[in-house]
């Protein structure tokens, strides 16, 4: 609601007006956003949905095109007629980016639809060299989605926002939190084009150690689980029968959500599996417990303790 009338708000923001590339995300919230960059005859970028052809299109509107032309260019049907791809050798040098939220603070901590599409796209331009620690990103959003966010929600991995426009408001955050710097892990399997991007600056010599989706999980009492290494304190939880679009971070919002959270979570999405180890007997039953029989991406999941763990 409003979302065309926050969107006009790009022209009186100087860092758009003096922008030549512009980065916009496909959803429909953002539509008048990219016809005013096509309409402004600034270059218009927009992520492949998903990324799972690529990384980017450019949308390319037919020579003399009207504003209509334009207005359906920016429609999702008309990135497809009217675009053509941007590969990772594409050189491109974005000077603004525009992402959606489901929720942003005036402070520059966002909140997206939890799946890191926008997070991954920004890490994936930093390691192409298309934006530089000073690129601006702005998000457009309904007022009623600017709230109070706590710190503590945040990883090293979310994107933070400079500029907020809503129906009512333009929003200058002054963030000084670091914006994303590398791809995260448990998104290489699903995107291909992230591989490719990993041997690229692998052979460019650049460290490509990753950074896991939610470290808070992942990396939850790890020096604790390494100093009990060879005792068996150690309970395994089995997850099966996942469902192969699964994603991980959907596994471990159940496991928030019951409570349940794992020492460490082994995600082997390909065998449609995984391995959830416990320090606490206690909670690896609760989490058998709590598991068994949910479904997940339209299968019902099977939970039971590991074989090793069974009497």
């Amino acid at each position: 609601q409003g979302a065309p009338h926050a969107a006009t708000r790009l022209l009186g923001l100087q860092e758009f007006q003096a922008a030549r590339t512009v980065k916009i995300n496909p959803d429909a919230p953002q539509r008048n956003a990219r016809f005013l960059t096509l309409e402004a005859r600034k270059t218009l970028l927009v992520p492949t949905p998903r990324l799972r052809t690529g990384l980017f299109n450019r949308i390319v509107p037919p020579p003399g095109a009207t504003k209509e032309v334009l207005r359906k260019c920016a429609t999702s049907q008309g990135v497809k007629e009217y675009s053509v791809p941007v590969g990772l050798d594409g050189k491109a040098q974005v000077d603004l980016v525009v992402v959606g939220s489901v929720a942003v603070s005036e402070k520059g901590w966002r909140i997206g639809k939890g799946e890191g599409y926008a997070d991954m796209e920004y890490a994936m331009m930093v390691s192409m060299g298309a934006v530089q620690e000073d690129t601006p990103v702005v998000t457009i959003v309904h007022d009623c989605q600017v709230l109070d966010i706590a710190e503590e929600l945040l990883d090293d991995h979310d994107l933070t926002v400079d500029y907020i426009l809503t129906p009512t408001r333009t929003i200058q955050t002054n963030c000084k939190r670091p914006k994303p710097q590398g791809i995260i892990s448990e998104m290489l399997g699903k995107i291909p084009i992230l591989k490719t991007l990993r041997s690229r600056e692998k052979q460019a010599g650049k460290d490509v150690t990753l950074q896991d989706e939610h470290p808070a999980l992942a990396n939850t009492n790890r020096a604790a689980l390494s100093n009990k290494k060879g005792s068996d304190t150690i309970t395994t939880v089995y997850v099966g029968n996942l469902p192969g679009s699964l994603r991980v971070s959907e596994l471990k919002s159940a496991l928030r959500e019951f409570q349940v959270i794992p020492v460490r979570l082994n995600w082997q999405g390909a065998q449609h599996r995984a391995f959830l180890e416990y320090r606490d007997k206690g909670t690896a039953d609760r989490a058998v417990s709590s598991l068994q029989g949910l479904s997940l991406g339209g299968n019902t999941l099977r939970v039971e303790l590991a074989k090793s763990q069974r009497n």
